[in-house]
């Protein structure tokens, strides 16, 4: 990300739309805004929704700024120039789970809904107009809103419908998981691309039929045609305010119908199956809230291979801020829905596989940041996760110590598991190896490479004597 002689980073995600644009200073988050969008700003801060959406938290928190912050790609001022609230950690649609997205697609149709019955509407109908406050969605977009013209369909459906509905109809009618498909393509699934599997008995599924083959038809029918030319015909054939609001409604309640209670997996019952004793863990985590605690509070916790969330939970108490971080989409799903259930608002789980992390994506490959380019942790906390990378995916001892230490600020602290080979669960995973592939899986070689990277402050070796808890300093 290129930075200014003033100290303005632009952001790489927000080029789409020169109408405005956003910009970092610090930890603080700006928005230019041009003539016509500043206009539009002032009749919405005039408007009823827009506060009242923004007390109920729904939408980011955003105040008027001087105008002369940031500057323009001309070199001309913006006409206006907007500060939000800081959101405390960015994530991406292809990292959440499936009720995160479905929760996400509601907010953004009330926020559209809501819109609607004052003369506003949104522009795009991207997933990623959104992010979390744990596990609470909010509406990013300001620079989105613009005043509706009657006659004219919504201009995000499309977008709607490829980063949001298809993804959530995949998952809820064929039991595919969605994340791999979304990463793969930062526009979301095209209709040509799902149809095919939604033939036959398929297409009466809720919302195939309208919100995949009639819209993929009408997509290619109007292929040749202007924008302006779809619009008079729509104007022409009566559509009217009455019937987007009704369409969107439609959408809303398609949406809140569909739903995939996801099948036990290896990992959702894992406290039970992972054989520590009730010495272990108790001994396990007062170390780990200890570690936590320990220095001053930690304005970012990373808690990776967090499966139920056990040690997310304890490290929230000592801490602003906590990523959950877990590979099965399943766990993740169920954690979210407690963590929501219970108005958690400080720790966000994310659906992330830790030997393949998410990649920078988009244009040049920063338009989405990468996860190692997103994650800066005052603490990290890498508990019964190192045998998982080290043995389970071949990935070799330095490498799985120099990445966790890469995620962790100068000075911040890596809290760690080290699994012995003699432990039962690093047998049985060595038991599917060939023999002497890990020679160098041992205790002393771990403990030489965290000392080589930091200063080993802590370490608890645990009640059942095969496994042991280290807390790093970085750079220390």
């Amino acid at each position: 990300m290129a930075i200014s002689p003033t100290g303005v980073r632009p952001e790489p995600a927000s080029f789409r739309d020169p109408a405005n644009r956003v910009f970092h200073i610090g930890d603080e988050v700006l928005r230019g805004l041009d003539t016509q969008a500043a206009e539009h700003w002032r009749a919405l801060t005039g408007s009823t929704f827009f506060p009242a959406l923004v007390a109920a938290r729904k939408v980011c928190a955003t105040e008027d700024a001087p105008p002369t912050l940031v500057p323009a790609a001309t070199g001309a001022p913006w006409a206006a120039v907007l500060r939000h609230e800081r959101i405390p950690f960015v994530s991406h649609p292809y990292e959440w789970s499936f009720s995160m997205l479905r929760d996400a697609a509601l907010l953004h149709l009330e926020v559209l809904r809501a819109a609607l019955t004052e003369g506003f509407t949104t522009k795009d109908g991207s997933a990623y107009n959104l992010q979390w406050r744990g596990a609470e969605p909010v509406f990013i977009d300001i620079g989105s809103f613009e005043p509706v013209r009657d006659g004219e369909p919504w201009a995000g459906y499309r977008q709607f419908c490829q980063t949001v509905l298809y993804p959530l109809m995949l998952t809820a009618h064929l039991g595919v998981d969605f994340q791999p498909w979304l990463r793969a393509r930062v526009d979301g699934i095209e209709a040509d691309e799902l149809r095919p599997l939604f033939g036959g008995a398929r297409r009466l599924r809720p919302g195939v039929l309208t919100h995949l083959h009639l819209h993929g038809t009408m997509q290619h029918r109007n292929a040749a045609a202007s924008t302006s030319d779809v619009r008079d015909q729509l104007r022409a054939a009566g559509f009217s305010r009455e019937l987007l609001l009704a369409t969107v409604r439609g959408i809303e309640k398609l949406v809140r119908r569909l739903d995939r209670r996801p099948a036990e997996s290896h990992w959702s019952d894992y406290q039970r199956t992972c054989g520590y004793s009730a010495r272990d863990r108790v001994a396990k985590e007062q170390f780990v809230a200890t570690s936590v605690a320990a220095g001053a509070r930690p304005r970012l916790v990373l808690d990776l291979g967090a499966n139920d969330g056990r040690y997310s939970r304890l490290a929230a108490g000592h801490a602003d801020y906590v990523v959950a971080v877990e590979q099965d989409p399943a766990v993740v799903d169920e954690l979210y829905r407690k963590l929501r259930s219970e108005g958690q608002r400080r720790i966000l789980p994310l659906v992330l596989d830790l030997a393949d992390p998410s990649p920078g994506g988009g244009w040049r490959g920063v338009e989405r940041a990468g996860f190692a380019e997103r994650a800066s942790a005052d603490v990290v906390l890498a508990l019964a996760l190192v045998h998982h990378l080290a043995i389970g995916r071949n990935v070799p001892l330095p490498e799985v110590v120099d990445w966790l230490a890469g995620l962790t600020v100068p000075g911040g602290a890596m809290v760690v598991e080290f699994v012995h080979p003699e432990d039962p669960m690093a047998t049985r995973l060595l038991a599917n190896k060939p023999a002497g592939l890990f020679p160098d899986y041992r205790r002393d070689t771990f403990e030489a490479l965290l000392s080589a990277r930091g200063r080993i402050t802590d370490r608890l070796e645990l009640p059942s004597g095969t496994r042991t808890l280290y807390r790093t300093v970085m750079g220390g």
